[in-house]
């Protein structure tokens, strides 16, 4: 990943809730102008300063503008957007997904008060790309997993599906490539969880570009 600061004066006011993202205008290499979404990781309002973090694999317009981003070059950047946030309802928390998730999840489960569970399931590269995050409280826990080695999308979900054996109170937060969280939501369902106790959503589809305005055309 790449950590990105973005500031300006119009932050003095900025208002948002955790897991909402900012949707960023790139060029392509024909040109065009294309938008990318990133999760706000953290905002310090007294610094004005938002930070977003890019997932550095592929080589798609949003990598290359954050490969390319040096200090004082202007982007615009439109939101806050999203509707997923924290469930005020829940008791425990779920979260799960591979590295595009890492940003929210961490930033949610940074967001819980102290004594609230929860428990996430992350699947990056390898253990460099694991990250630190801002909690001590050992009722919070994050399970690192690896594509590398011998680890594959088959093991977080066996890992979810073998943790998710009791969704009372519960509520699950999904993301990352299309047929991951599809996957991940079929097995929350599967072990008795309800619709309305899973949040999933989808930032990317493998082997596809996202659509213009930065999500992908298949839906999670």
């Amino acid at each position: 990943m790449r950590r990105i600061q973005l500031t300006g004066s119009s932050l003095e006011t900025f208002e948002y809730f955790t897991g909402q993202d900012l949707a960023l205008p790139v060029v392509r290499d024909d040109g065009s102008v294309v938008r990318r979404r990133y999760t706000i990781r953290r905002f310090d309002r007294g610094q004005r300063l938002i930070d977003l973090e890019v997932v550095m694999h592929g080589d798609g317009p949003g990598i290359r503008w954050a490969q390319a981003a040096r200090p004082n070059v202007a982007i615009e950047a439109i939101g806050p957007r999203g509707k997923i946030g924290l469930n005020p309802n829940a008791k425990s928390h779920l979260f799960a997904g591979d590295a595009t998730a890492v940003p929210g999840a961490l930033a949610m489960i940074e967001a819980l008060p102290a004594g609230v569970p929860a428990s996430a399931f992350l699947m990056v590269g390898d253990p460099a790309e694991r990250q630190s995050f801002g909690f001590g409280d050992t009722m919070k826990k994050v399970d690192w997993r690896y594509e590398s080695a011998v680890e594959t999308p088959d093991g977080i979900l066996a890992a979810v599906s073998a943790f998710a054996t009791s969704p009372s109170g519960w509520h699950a937060y999904l993301a990352g490539e299309v047929a991951l969280v599809k996957d991940l939501k079929a097995a929350l369902l599967a072990r008795g969880w309800a619709a309305e106790q899973v949040s999933a959503k989808a930032y990317w589809n493998r082997g596809r570009a996202n659509a213009d305005r930065g999500e992908p055309e298949v839906k999670a």
